[in-house]
């Protein structure tokens, strides 16, 4: 099945979303507060570049996963890795609200990751590649993702918005952020915390 690596999450009931507002679960708030501190620090310094952290996930997965990575110790989790991406835009997707760009990181040409540029962000690989937030600290699977989906917004909001969308390819992009290890034959669906585009 194409969907193995999905979650099915339950859409909260307006009951449940009551109770989190009173209950002062608060997940923009929560990420805005450790964004500056300890998220783009965090994700600054335990990045390594991507061709680097690429090769190693190749080769030895968990080697790769102890020295970029991060992932859930409960269940299946895939590790989630941070990298610091350099190259040149190589394809550029703006009219969808899941808008990307495909960036070649050796120079071939190829494209070797896709970046999302928003404003949907697929996934929750912000929050999966940090050390220091846990499952277990949240009430329930409902938390956990409305927590995941916090990061995307905030990123979104202050650093892809302001992004230019028109005439991308051949611009040179460097990006630290983080990725979920691929399928096999898939490219890296990166996500940016910090971004600039150039050229």
């Amino acid at each position: 099945m194409a969907l193995a690596g999905c979650k099915i999450i339950k859409t909260p009931t307006a009951e449940e979303t009551a109770q989190s507002a009173v209950g002062g679960f608060d997940p923009d708030r929560m990420v805005g507060e450790i964004w500056d501190s300890k998220v783009v620090p965090y994700l600054d310094r335990k990045a390594g570049p991507f061709s680097e952290v690429a090769a190693l996930a190749a080769s030895n997965l968990e080697a790769a996963g102890a020295k970029y990575g991060h992932k859930e110790k409960q269940g299946n989790a895939p590790w989630t890795f941070a990298a610091r991406l350099s190259g040149t835009i190589v394809k550029a997707e703006t009219k969808s609200r899941s808008a990307y760009v495909e960036v070649d990181a050796d120079g071939d040409g190829k494209a070797d990751a896709r970046v999302q540029i928003g404003p949907a962000i697929r996934g929750t690989a912000i929050r999966d590649s940090l050390d220091f937030v846990n499952f277990n600290e949240f009430k329930n699977q409902i938390e956990w993702a409305q927590y995941g989906k916090a990061f995307n917004t905030l990123v979104n909001g202050l650093v892809l918005e302001k992004l230019p969308r028109d005439q991308l390819v051949g611009k040179k992009l460097d990006a630290v952020g983080a990725y979920p290890a691929p399928a096999k034959g898939q490219l890296p669906l990166f996500v940016p915390v910090q971004l600039t585009v150039a050229g």
